[in-house]
């Protein structure tokens, strides 16, 4: 098997060895187009990393690389980044067996602004590929990709955009934004907001303390915030939406669904009923909208309920609970606002 090992002792003239680096152009680049790159690994302490794929024959790797402690966008000659590169990291940079690794990083656990480096990896591939990317406080992008994906980062955002495949990703405490992706999807961040749109399978989302939005999801879709708002609008499938203090916004779903909040309003607009609405709330308000003229069975309770004339019904209806079948049932309707109130309407 072709093997080719990288150690990064780049030969220059005596004229280009002091020019200034400019960190917007690749301080290396690697051709991988004769590879046949199937699994990508990469993994950096402080920088960025992208994968995407590209046309046969432009596959590449591309580093980049500038000091951390750089002021005001100061450039700096490529002879004194290869030098502290040289005297402070542990660089790999290997193409074999079908396998992409690159890694970077510090031989010191000690952080010292003289010598850290921010080391960012550009990955293009084509578009059936596997990867595992690791960065301590950097940003994670994939874009065009097939396969396995597992992607992780201390700090930074992640960005993925039409992959297809299973992925699993985390974030300490960067925002999440995926797109025109499906199959298996789990993506957490522990304090930033979550963007899903367009997306089809499998979908897990959650966070610890922003906000979640969902636009035009289908499949079993699970969001999760401990402290922020959900907000979703044409679902289709099984929604489960919860949040411990934020509202809860849901329009146009043709779902199943179970939302809940322990602090907040919860509105919900049911395009086309499917088999059970299920909605909890501790004590905010609660206002529900359900296609005109269906059957359904009601089980509703709340510290008041305000609704629409209840036509074709049968059971047991209150001011503060409603337990019965409209049409004949059907969608089975369960509502628990504790000690707020409930707003039925039928449109």
């Amino acid at each position: 098997m072709k093997k080719i090992f990288l150690i990064l002792m780049i030969s220059c003239t005596a004229s280009t060895l002091f020019a200034q680096y400019n960190s917007k152009e690749p301080f290396l680049t690697k051709s991988l187009a004769s590879d046949a790159i199937k699994d990508v690994e990469v993994e950096t302490s402080g920088g960025n990393i992208s994968v995407e794929s590209v046309a046969a024959g432009q596959e590449r790797v591309e580093m980049y690389i500038w000091p951390s402690n750089r002021n005001n966008g100061a450039s700096v000659s490529k002879e004194a980044i290869q030098k502290t590169l040289d005297e402070y990291y542990n660089l790999k940079l290997e193409a074999a067996g079908s396998k992409l690794t690159a890694i970077a990083k510090s031989k010191s656990r000690e952080w010292n602004s003289k010598n850290s480096l921010s080391i960012s990896f550009r990955v293009f591939v084509t578009k059936n590929i596997s990867t595992h990317l690791s960065t301590s406080g950097g940003n994670i992008n994939l874009t065009a990709i097939l396969g396995e994906q597992k992607i992780t980062t201390s700090g930074g955002n992640i960005t993925i955009n039409n992959v297809k495949g299973k992925i699993k990703g985390t974030t300490s405490g960067g925002n999440i934004q995926v797109k025109d992706a499906d199959n298996d999807i789990d993506l957490t961040t522990s304090g930033g907001n979550v963007e899903a749109n367009n997306c089809t399978g499998s979908v897990k989302l959650s966070t610890s303390g922003g906000n979640v939005q969902l636009v035009n999801l289908n499949g079993n879709v699970d969001a999760n915030t401990s402290g922020g708002n959900v907000t979703a609008n044409t679902i289709k499938g099984d929604l489960a939406a919860h949040t411990s203090g934020g509202n809860v916004e849901l329009f146009g779903l043709s779902c199943n669904l179970n939302a809940s909040t322990s602090g907040g309003d919860i509105k919900v607009t049911i395009a086309e009923a499917a088999k059970s609405i299920k909605i909890k709330n501790s004590g905010g308000k609660v206002e529900l909208q359900l296609p005109a003229g269906k059957g359904y069975d009601l089980d509703l309770s709340a510290d008041k309920i305000k609704t629409d004339k209840l036509n074709n019904f049968t059971g047991k209806a209150g001011d503060d609970e409603i337990a019965g079948t409209i049409n004949g049932g059907g969608t089975k309707v369960n509502v628990n606002a504790n000690s707020g109130k409930l707003v039925l309407t039928f449109k």
